[in-house]
């Protein structure tokens, strides 16, 4: 993601992911997450509370086993990548959502 000009935060589970997002310590613009994460919290729920922080805030889903509960877990304007998928998909993906956002919200 660095070389097409994203910098990027890792958090080690979606509990951190999501402190990180309502710390707004830095102004995070995507949220790319894999579906099955270590702690209580799943990538369907990181991203639910990431949407309740910022309603539009774009989400990128990444997952090898989970993707037919996309249409029932997913946010709405989201996208999913199927594992294994070429990191210009993700860049494509992230970029997508980004440019789809309303003026205001970059």
């Amino acid at each position: 993601m660095k070389e097409a000009g994203f910098e990027t935060a890792i958090a080690p589970s979606a509990e951190e992911a999501v402190t990180l997002l309502k710390g707004k310590v830095m102004n995070y613009r995507a949220l790319v997450t894999d579906i099955n994460l270590k702690g209580r919290m799943n990538g369907w729920e990181a991203a639910k509370q990431a949407r309740h922080i910022e309603p539009e805030f774009p989400i990128v889903y990444m997952t090898g086993a989970a993707a037919g509960d996309w249409a029932s877990h997913g946010v709405p304007h989201s996208i999913l990548l199927e594992k294994p998928f070429a990191p210009a998909q993700l860049v494509t993906a992230v970029s997508q959502l980004l440019n789809a956002a309303s003026p205001g919200q970059s």
